[in-house]
């Protein structure tokens, strides 16, 4: 071994975003940051922008996919082939297949909701032989369930709010029917979600029976599962996770947001929410909050990093679980890389901190 510090080769990125769910543009402003964030000499960034039809297009740029200007196919398209001797994105010519090109050392899939953050993409990425930052196919599809991963949290002893899941044919086929169990098993208030989308996309606040007849038939809009979740009146606080087994814990954020719940305009739209880092927690509390952070990570079987969402109720000062994210937002109002950013880790180290690991458990998996 040489006296001198060996350099670092620099890694070849291709940061995947946009894609054919309700969250396109969240995940066009998350991948916008990320590309004006990172060192361009520790990461080559590899943009591929996928249209709102699931067109994956080689290097096409965040604000041209927001706008809608897609170049016609040529040898701007993409494809990621599914063999695991090429690892490559393979630019699609008029001619055909050019293999020659674009091999990448990671994929970032900055995807939110289905087709991305749901275990689709991980999926083909497995195939392909690609490393990945983030979870697994499997923990990706619980982490975007909001039914299964509640499940999962019941069975490891976590704290969860009160909830009920049921699908939408039922609602169709006898609407009262459902609103009975709900009130039934759920006190009012409660927040109706559909429970596969992220960003509050298509979750609504009941305090009535008719506002839970507004807001299921929001929800089945969006998905054909929904779970109603009793309201907690309390405070919001989130932490961030990095690892792979034994994941670091962020300082706490709380989030107070300023309609009546963190909605999708409240999460994005700069003066709606404030978001304090870190929050004023006793240290029972931050023990209390890491420790079901750790456990909630673990019991979806998570990888890389994620966020995790917590209840502190008003009355009893209980602790309550309230979801995991598996890939939460990277956008300038996002609060994953602020609260890194309070913890020690800048943006652009944060995302060089994720591809590391992501190369870790590649290597760990295919040993």
């Amino acid at each position: 071994m040489s006296g001198g510090a060996e350099e670092r080769p620099r890694v070849r990125l291709g940061v995947l975003f946009g894609g054919r769910s309700d969250e396109h543009e969240v995940s066009v402003s998350s991948a916008r940051s990320l590309m004006h964030a990172v060192n361009p000499e520790r990461l080559e960034i590899v943009p591929i922008g996928i249209t709102k039809r699931g067109a994956w297009l080689l290097g096409q740029d965040p604000q041209l996919l927001t706008e809608g200007i897609v170049p016609a196919a040529g040898p701007d398209s993409v494809e990621l082939v599914p063999d695991i001797s090429h690892k490559a994105l393979v630019p699609v010519h008029r001619d055909g297949l050019d293999h020659r090109t674009s091999v990448v050392d990671v994929v970032f899939p900055l995807l939110h909701g289905p087709y991305g953050e749901d275990g689709t993409v991980q999926g083909m990425l497995e195939l392909a032989g690609v490393p990945y930052i983030g979870a697994g196919v499997a923990s990706s599809a619980v982490g975007m369930d909001k039914a299964l991963m509640k499940a999962l949290f019941v069975q490891a002893g976590l704290p969860v709010t009160t909830y009920l899941v049921f699908q939408a044919h039922e609602w169709r086929a006898d609407p009262v029917a459902v609103l009975n169990r709900i009130e039934t098993q759920v006190s009012l208030p409660a927040f109706v979600k559909p429970c596969r989308l992220g960003s509050s996309v298509g979750i609504s606040k009941a305090k009535t029976r008719d506002e839970l007849w507004a807001s299921i038939a929001l929800a089945v809009a969006h998905d054909r599962k929904i779970i109603v979740e009793q309201a907690v009146r309390g405070r919001e606080v989130e932490c961030g996770l990095l690892g792979n087994h034994i994941p670091t814990v962020s300082v706490f954020g709380e989030v107070i947001a300023h309609h009546e719940f963190y909605d999708y305009e409240a999460k994005y739209t700069d003066g709606l929410a404030d978001l304090i880092i870190p929050a004023k927690l006793t240290a029972t509390e931050v023990s209390g909050l890491s420790e079901m952070a750790i456990r909630a990570f673990q019991a979806i079987d998570a990888a890389g990093m994620a966020r995790v969402d917590f209840f502190i109720e008003s009355d009893t000062r209980r602790l309550i679980l309230n979801e995991i994210n598996t890939i939460p937002g990277f956008a300038p109002t996002s609060m994953f890389p602020k609260l890194w950013e309070a913890s020690g880790l800048s943006y652009g180290e944060l995302v060089e901190r994720l591809v590391e690991l992501a190369l870790e458990r590649y290597a760990e998996e295919h040993q």
